[in-house]
């Protein structure tokens, strides 16, 4: 019995004295967040940027200027037209709050190949070339804003062609109308704003303002739009556009 209590008092694992405390794993600081803001850049006056308003029917810049910033819009509607070396004109887009407009600088243009005139009362941050390419490079937030805008403006061109193409100047219309209304939210009546003249719509779809002036009057007798001092569109108009 004796030598067996000996083995087991041998076998007992001895205690280390003194030992080391055991080091706890390192964590890498986390970088600190970003505080930049793309909404506050884009809509703030500051270095390389400037806060503008425009009245209604004013130019915001020319065909043929030297195109050397880009405009982001945060309150209004703005239209780019163009004219021909004959001199007809011709309303290319008409843009809204959170479009940017001049944007061609940014790929190397040289002069605006459009005219951008405000609709209404506008809005608009100017911002220098220089400093919009410094902040992309730097600002992924921005880059992010920017290039969503640029596959959304593309993809409204896209279908803007195809309209031009395929669809009657009827469809074309009420195409038009629904977006000046921003329809698609709720489904509801939405007010047109700002006023647009016959002229212009006609400019924009490539018409004659009789055609024009023919397609609101039967709009308005099929109670797709209202017209009491302002322009409103029901959610009616739609089926013009996607039926045939």
């Amino acid at each position: 019995m004796a030598r067996a209590k000996h083995r087991t008092a041998k076998s007992a694992p001895r205690t280390r004295r003194n030992a080391p405390p055991r080091r706890k794993a390192e964590v890498a600081p986390s970088a600190p967040a970003s505080t930049f803001d793309a909404r506050s850049f884009l809509t703030s006056a500051g270095s390389g940027r400037a806060l503008l308003k425009y009245k209604a029917k004013a130019s915001i810049f020319r065909q043929g200027e030297p195109c050397v910033a880009l405009f982001h819009i945060e309150k209004g509607r703005v239209q780019l037209s163009v004219v021909s070396s004959q001199g007809k004109e011709a309303v290319i887009a008409m843009l809204g709050p959170g479009d940017f407009i001049g944007e061609g600088c940014l790929a190397g243009q040289i002069i605006h190949i459009s005219s951008a005139t405000a609709m209404a009362a506008v809005t608009i941050t100017r911002i220098e070339k220089e400093t919009m390419v410094r902040v992309l490079h730097k600002e992924h937030a921005l880059a992010e804003t920017f290039t969503n805008f640029l596959l959304s403006r593309s993809a409204r061109i896209e279908a803007d062609l195809i309209d031009q193409l395929f669809n009657s100047s009827e469809r074309r219309l009420a195409r038009l109308l629904l977006f000046l209304a921003d329809f698609g939210k709720d489904g509801k009546l939405e007010s047109v704003v700002p006023r647009v003249s016959q002229d212009l719509l006609a400019a924009r779809i490539g018409t004659t303002r009789g055609r024009i002036n023919f397609f609101m009057n039967k709009f308005r007798r099929l109670g797709m739009i209202e017209y009491n001092g302002s322009l409103k569109v029901h959610s009616s108009l739609l089926r013009l556009v996607v039926h045939d």
